[in-house]
This record gives C-alpha cells, structure tokens and sequence, in this order.
C-alpha cells in the first residue's frame, strides 16, 4: 500500500528538496500558501482531511526572524497554532507528525553543541513561537517526530545566506559579515534526505524513540567563515564575482531587531544513531550545493 505523505510549505527551499526525497517512499501531496493557509484553522482541517495522509511533513513556517519582532502575532498564528491544530488531526488520524523546528530554540550561551535534553531559552521572537509549536505538538499528538535544524541554505526559495553573498559579492568590493555568532550551515538538500530516512525508520520506532531530534551538517562556522568558504568555492566554480574583502565584525556592529544566540550548534549524535550515518561535512554540501545553481545558470 502507498503511503500519503502530506507536505506542508512545499514551495519553500527544503519542501522543494522534500518532494524528490519522499517521492519514492509514496504518493507526495505537497501544499503551499495557496492551497493549505497556514492562518485559517478551517484551511488547515480542510486540507488534511482531503488528503487523508499516513503522515504530515511540516516544513511550512514564518522565517522572517526580524520582522518576527513586529509580525508576533502572524509569528505566533504560523509557527505555534497552525502546528498545534495539525497534531490534533494527527492524534485524530492516528498518523506521525514529522515537525522542522530550528536553532533559535537556545540562548546561545553554550559552548559545546546543544543536545535534545537542554532547556531551551529563546531570545526572540521567532525563536519564542517555534518553541511554543514544539511544546503544542508535543501535548496534542502522541505519534510525533520535531527536528530541529539550523543556518538552513537550497538551491531552491530566493532569502538564504549562500545566495545573498553571491549577489551582493557580484555588486561589491567589501562586505561586513559577523564574526561572533556560531552555528553549522546546513543543506536543505541533507535535512530532506534526514527526513526520507527518519520517515523509512519511524514506522519501527517505538513511542520512546519518537520525540525530538537535531540534524545539522557537521562541522562549526561563524557567518563571515561560510561567507568566505561561498567566495572561495564560487570562485572556483566561476561565478561573476567583484568581491575583493570580507571584513570580520562583531553583533554589536551590525544590530539587527531579533537577538541571535551567539553559539547554536547541535549535537547530531543521536539522529546519527538512528540513519546509521554521521551527516556531510558543511562545506562539502556548500560545494555540492554551487555546483547545482552553476549548473542551472
């Protein structure tokens, strides 16, 4: 029998990725804004119960993590409510949630990468309403998998890191890129294929090995480390480049509305037990990643 597998945000940079890695597992039903509206209640029961899945992928969610600041509420409606009323028709369905959450859950004031136990303590806005759908997800439906991720990029989708250094190192000499904040970029390519493996092993998961996860590339950056490694490889790659120097500075140099944690990296450990592998090294998904927009130029 096929499975159905409803994925939410599906024009987004890792839905798209989501529909080639699911396709082999069963039938994709992918909804964006325009068929699954993330703030009307109505639209969100309606849709699921037309699809009638065997599993809901949500990959949808509000990004905008400054604009979060001023947008609380939409925040709020997309990231905590709209989760929230897919895992009661879930629990309802009897089917497994599979939910992407982000970094942004944590303060930052580790120093060694945050494992699934640690408290969470979120600095924004943003991080606040990703949290609150976890927590929401975690109360309704029974059958549920949150994997948090982090400094997502794709080939896909136009608002990620890697593609604006490559158009503003095409018009500029110089860029300032912060120095002091510390994450693992990641390829939403990799988090889709994490995603297609948990789904295969989530049908023999046990209650106890549902819950929550982290998946990131491995490997550890600051924004101006993966800014320099983008010029580097796009160099290499032959992209039109006029960027000359990137210049290191510090969060108090470029303040931006949402605080940011200053170290977000998540341990992978325990997902690394269960997909048998260890994720890609960050830089060589980057190059992976170039290597597939050059193509398409």
């Amino acid at each position: 029998m096929t499975k159905r597998i409803l994925v939410t945000g599906i024009h987004g940079q890792l839905g798209q990725e989501l529909k080639q890695t699911l396709a082999p597992l069963g039938e994709v039903i992918g909804v964006g804004r325009e068929t699954m509206d993330l703030t009307q209640a109505n639209a969100i029961r309606q849709a699921i119960a037309e699809a009638k899945p065997d599993l809901i992928v949500n990959a949808a969610a509000y990004t905008a993590v400054d604009k979060a600041e001023t947008e609380v509420e939409l925040a709020n409606t997309i990231n905590a409510i709209a989760p929230a009323i897919m895992a009661q028709e879930c629990q309802k369905l009897g089917v497994t949630l599979l939910h992407v959450s982000t970094d942004y859950v944590f303060d930052g004031k580790k120093n060694t990468p945050y494992v699934e136990e640690d408290s969470p303590n979120p600095l924004s806005a943003y991080g606040k309403s990703k949290l609150a759908g976890e927590a929401a997800i975690a109360q309704a439906c029974q059958s549920h998998i949150i994997l948090r991720t982090a400094w997502v990029y794709g080939t896909y989708g136009k608002g990620n890191f890697v593609k604006t250094m490559l158009r503003l190192g095409k018009e500029r000499e110089e860029i300032r890129v912060v120095a002091d904040q510390v994450g693992s970029p990641t390829w939403a390519l990799d988090i889709a294929q994490a995603i297609a493996k948990l789904v295969l092993s989530s049908d023999k998961m046990s209650e106890a090995t549902r819950g929550i996860y982290h998946f990131t590339n491995s490997g550890v950056a600051s924004w101006y480390d993966f800014a320099i490694a983008i010029f580097e490889e796009a160099r290499q790659l032959g992209f039109p480049l006029k960027i000359r120097q990137v210049v290191p500075i510090t969060t108090a140099e470029y303040p931006m509305p949402a605080k940011r944690p200053a170290y977000s990296v998540l341990s992978s450990q325990k997902i690394s037990a269960i997909l048998g592998s260890h994720p890609p090294y960050w830089r060589d998904s980057l190059r992976q990643m170039l290597e597939q927009l050059a193509s398409q130029a």
